[in-house]
């Protein structure tokens, strides 16, 4: 299975006006506390699936990606605005494509999609480095089978 490790900082899409914004909610301060909240995040995204088709969409577990922007505002607690949203998203989308290439079979794993859409969108709302979206990745790259373990099934 091709590893993130390397190639990732390389194609998180970069910015040159890193301010960090104020959240209500803690990030996590060790890479295992990411791992639960991306857990959690993830199992929330989950518990959307039933919905899709109330909105005329059908949602499967490898779609859950699109959801991390709203879930990392949501579980951040920040103000959920059309700008929010679109900086989250822009960040995460425009990433995701950048390293679908590069992660291979990775990105097959809907938790692991998920974590680096949820990630990124972190860094695009100028909440953490892409340093730390790295060091989460690799981790939970790492710990796989523990993040799966935690999230429900796909």
């Amino acid at each position: 299975m091709p590893r993130l490790r390397k190639s990732l900082a390389l194609k998180i899409v970069t910015r040159n006006d890193f301010n960090i914004m104020k959240v209500k909610n803690k990030i996590p301060s060790t890479l295992n506390g990411w791992l639960g909240e991306i857990s959690g995040a993830y199992n929330d995204a989950f518990d959307t699936i039933p919905y899709g088709p109330l909105v005329g969409q059908k949602i499967t577990p490898k779609e859950l990606f699109h959801l991390g922007p709203a879930v990392c505002i949501k579980f951040r607690g920040i103000k959920n605005t059309e700008k929010n949203l679109k900086q989250a998203t822009d960040a995460a989308l425009s990433s995701y494509v950048a390293t679908e290439e590069v992660a291979g079979d990775l990105f097959k794993i809907p938790q692991m999609a998920f974590a680096f859409s949820y990630m990124v969108s972190h860094y695009g709302l100028d909440i953490v480095a892409d340093e730390m979206v790295s060091k989460v990745m690799e981790y939970l790259e790492v710990h796989l089978d523990e993040l799966k373990n935690k999230t429900k099934k796909s």
